[in-house]
């Protein structure tokens, strides 16, 4: 084997090693993101760019706790016209169709054509969840949501009154007029959960953890 061959082996090998562990790091460790709507407002503004924890729930499988920020895999049901969940089936749909492994990977692991939501856990996994007189209520006791501005009244024009199953979260924006989240979408199983917010890191001067 010549000199020049072995060097071009080495540099491959190097390449797809280095792919490899950055795929590894960004699937189950963290990734950067851009924040690209409005539905978290105030506590998120559209341009902010944030670290996303993977670990906690790709590795530990830890459940998202109460007042948490997730992503999430967009469901299929993103049109309200075309949602199924009712108060009785309050779970998102996600039967997307791949035509195979390798369109699979691109979509779960490359994370092309992927979409996903940014999004606060308000309740957990078999809570009774009420919304009503424009607020949120939780096993029938009124949620305390200091993250919210004083003059938010929560809506629904879904799910209103519904347990939530095994399993799943129900998370909404912060900006409840111009949120789409799981009132229309469906409670979202653990499953498709993809990271916790951890660090906004731009702006500089707003640094630090995410509450």
């Amino acid at each position: 084997m010549t000199d020049m061959k072995k060097e071009i082996i080495e540099w491959g090998i190097c390449i797809v090693i280095a792919v490899v562990v950055g795929l590894f790091l960004k699937y189950f460790i963290g990734v950067p993101t851009l924040v690209k709507s409005v539905s978290m407002e105030p506590t998120l503004i559209e341009k902010q760019r944030l670290i996303l924890n993977r670990a906690s729930v790709r590795i530990a499988r830890q459940m998202p706790k109460r007042g948490e920020i997730i992503t999430f895999e967009a469901p299929i049901g993103r049109n309200p016209s075309v949602a199924k969940v009712n108060d009785k089936t309050p779970t998102a749909q996600y039967d997307y169709p791949f035509s195979g492994i390798f369109s699979k990977f691109v979509y779960h692991v490359l994370e092309i054509g992927k979409d996903s939501y940014i999004k606060r856990v308000i309740a957990l996994p078999g809570e009774h969840v009420q919304i009503k007189n424009g607020k949120v209520y939780i096993n029938e006791k009124e949620l305390e949501e200091p993250y919210l501005s004083s003059t938010v009244v929560t809506k629904s024009n879904g799910l209103t009154d519904f347990i939530v199953p095994q399993n799943c979260v129900f998370a909404m924006g912060d900006n409840r007029e111009n949120s789409t989240d799981c009132r229309i979408l469906g409670c979202i199983p653990f499953e498709k959960i993809e990271s916790v917010v951890w660090i906004r890191f731009w702006p500089f001067d707003l640094f630090g953890k995410v509450e």
